[in-house]
């Protein structure tokens, strides 16, 4: 989507060239009312004479009007069906007594969008009917709530009204700043067409999902998830970002979903590898399978109930040459711990447990000092069995393969205390099934690289389920991948399709490319934003924030990086920043506060769904959020990083 002020004719037309120049196939800009429609017109034939024929769409709220005139002007309208006809955004519940009161609303609908229609079938132009969780209308709110239904009723109500004038040159979309929410809604839309015997295509995007990492992050859980399923025509990945840089992650997920089309040898070949399984997922709701987890044991010396997290478990892999003796308060510092006089503790975002794939030898009193301390604050040590068998680690969590379990009957090498299992997804059900008996802390689930990672996963939850076996699952994800983008990118899809459907508990890393790509601190913290992208546990502040465009009355990055600086440290409060008014009361009601734009230079500041604070001065707007959220008692101070020469005394 195209950032610039659509009225400013020659900066749109560069930045739109510079789109194009990327490989985008579409452009959206902004047309808030006639002067815009003005521009667009300009726009297109300026276009036209630099020899650039990319289609254009115009983004349209609240000006069925001024739609009418744009539409000679751009190949393609996209409406908001939470306001194109119904903008109010006063979030008052009304009381329908029956569906046929609620249904009956829809007349003024109908008279409102029928002449675009028209004038779309008239022209051959195409529509997109994009709902917004955040700008669901009141009506809508009233009868479905803020839920994916009534997502999907309002998109299909405005699809009835195009099929009554035999126009069916329309594709949908239903985005949302929650993956979870925008994938369910996504299903239930795909699920209602089924019904329906309709074919239309979807355009799938995660609204306001951010910047770096985190953004695409958020986008690749829920367009991968999605794109994974075989749902999905087109894809947007919003950032706040200039748009030319959404090409890349926009890009790369179309070529991980092309990949993992069963039409492709190697695809279809891992797809046919995989173990026959059913298939019992309810898209229609969402539950989150809960891994049991660990309880302090009075003969154990450490407090294992801190070797997993309930709200979901982060495990990072480290290698011998951490726990050299100069080596050490950097490991502790990469893993997230605080440190006080050289000892670690845990902090809200320190790894829970490592895995050593070789244990330093009990020779070595710098790293065997180092793995007692940790485990003495419950960060739990996890090792091959073999290794343990070789030089005993005390306290240690031994983890061997499924088979090897079996044959021992999970009998553990001096030292260890706890049991790990890891599996690859093609062993046999009865194999499977024993895991219950064995009754291990934690699965490692890590797939054989000929089955479906997807399918083959999916199987191993089922057979989890029908022997309820409530095991946390860790999922290990090995990549070769060297790009930190690509990475976000890559688990988002692999791993967040599965723990968007509520399947895992956990995710461990593991860089295999042999480069060493990434740094431990990296690796870690990449986990902990793929969980709370999947809602699972929040560890920092979740901001949602546009991606701009031409209403944007603000400088949406330098400010989204002000608020960021002095905000980006309240874990499980969620700021959410919004260049203008459009989507903003609705993506409120997902944020603990709000950032918005009304007019040039002047900002309100929300607490939920509630304006709090009105036309505050631009310049002072984020001092003035930081006191509203001390004013709501959810502020804590930044601590400060330890020195350094306390650091090296470990």
């Amino acid at each position: 989507m195209a950032t610039t002020n659509t009225a400013d004719v020659e900066q749109s037309i560069e930045q739109i060239m510079r789109c194009a120049d990327k490989g985008f196939d579409l452009v959206r800009i902004t047309v808030q009312g006639r002067r815009e429609a003005d521009a667009a017109m300009r726009i297109r034939e300026g276009l036209f004479k630099k020899g650039y024929d990319i289609p254009l769409c115009a983004d349209m709220h609240f000006q069925p009007k001024v739609a009418l005139l744009v539409a000679e002007a751009v190949e393609k309208i996209r409406i908001n069906p939470g306001n194109f006809a119904d903008g109010r955004k006063d979030f008052e519940e009304k009381v329908y007594e029956s569906e046929a009161e609620y249904v009956q609303e829809r007349e003024y609908l109908f008279s409102a969008m029928v002449p675009l229609v028209e004038k779309c079938k008239q022209l051959n132009r195409a529509m997109r009917i994009g709902t917004n969780h955040g700008s669901l209308s009141s009506r809508v709110l009233s009868f479905y709530g803020d839920t994916p239904r009534g997502m999907v009723e309002s998109a299909l109500e405005f699809a009835d009204i195009c099929r009554s004038q035999d126009y069916h040159n329309f594709v949908f979309s239903m985005k949302a700043s929650n993956p979870l929410v925008m994938v369910q809604s996504y299903r239930l839309l795909a699920a209602e067409m089924d019904r329906l015997k309709w074919d239309y295509p979807l355009h799938l995007g995660v609204t306001e999902a951010g910047e770096g990492e985190d953004g695409r992050m958020k986008s690749a859980i829920g367009i991968g998830t999605l794109l994974a399923d075989g749902i999905g025509d087109t894809i947007r990945v919003s950032l706040t970002e200039d748009p030319e840089f959404e090409y890349e992650p926009c890009n790369r997920l179309a070529e991980m979903a092309e990949g993992r089309l069963a039409v492709n040898p190697g695809a279809g070949a891992r797809q046919e590898a995989t173990k026959p399984y059913t298939d019992t997922r309810d898209i229609t709701t969402f539950a989150r399978r809960k891994g049991k987890v660990l309880e302090k044991s009075e003969e154990e010396s450490v407090d294992a109930s801190g070797f997993l997290n309930q709200d979901g478990s982060v495990v990072t892999i480290v290698t011998p040459e951490m726990f050299a003796k100069e080596n050490i308060p950097y490991l502790y510092a990469g893993l997230g711990c605080k440190t006080a006089v050289g000892m670690p503790f845990k902090d809200i975002a320190t790894s829970d447990s490592i895995f050593m794939r070789t244990v330093p030898p009990t020779s070595d009193t710098d790293a065997r000092t180092a793995l007692r301390r940790l485990s003495e604050v419950s960060v739990g040590l996890i090792a091959p069995a073999e290794e343990l068998e070789k030089d005993p680690l005390p306290n240690a969590v031994a983890l061997m393969n499924l088979e090897d379990a079996i044959a021992k009957n999970g009998q553990l090498p001096v030292g260890a205390i706890r049991l790990a299992v890891t599996i690859n997804g093609d062993e046999d059900d009865e194999s499977l099934k024993q895991i219950k008996d064995l009754d291990p802390a934690m699965i490692f689930l890590n797939i054989a690289p000929h089955i479906s990672t997807l399918h083959a996963s999916r199987r191993v939850f089922e057979i989890l389920k029908s022997e309820d076996i409530q095991t946390t699952v860790i999922h290990h994800y090995e990549t070769t991948t060297v790009g930190s983008d690509d990475l976000a990118l890559e688990i988002g899809t692999r791993v967040g399709s599965l723990l968007t459907d509520g399947l895992g508990d956990g995710v461990m890393v593991e860089d295999v490319s042999g480069k060493d790509a990434f740094t431990l601190d990296f690796l870690r913290k990449l986990s902990f934003s793929l969980l709370q992208g999947c809602r699972m546990r929040s560890t920092k502040t979740e901001f949602v924030s546009c991606p701009s465009c031409g209403r944007t009355l603000f400088d949406l990055q330098e400010t989204t990086a002000k608020i960021t600086e002095s905000t980006g440290h309240l874990p499980g409060v969620t700021v959410a920043v919004m260049g203008c008014i459009v989507n903003g009361p609705g993506e409120m009601a997902d944020a603990d506060f709000g950032y918005v734009g009304t007019i040039p230079g002047k900002i309100d500041l929300y607490y939920g769904k509630e304006v709090v604070r009105k036309s505050v001065p631009e310049e002072d707007a984020v001092d003035e959020l930081v006191d509203l959220i001390k004013e709501y008692g959810m502020w804590k101070e930044k601590e400060e990083a330890e020195e350094e020469e306390t650091l090296v005394a470990a």
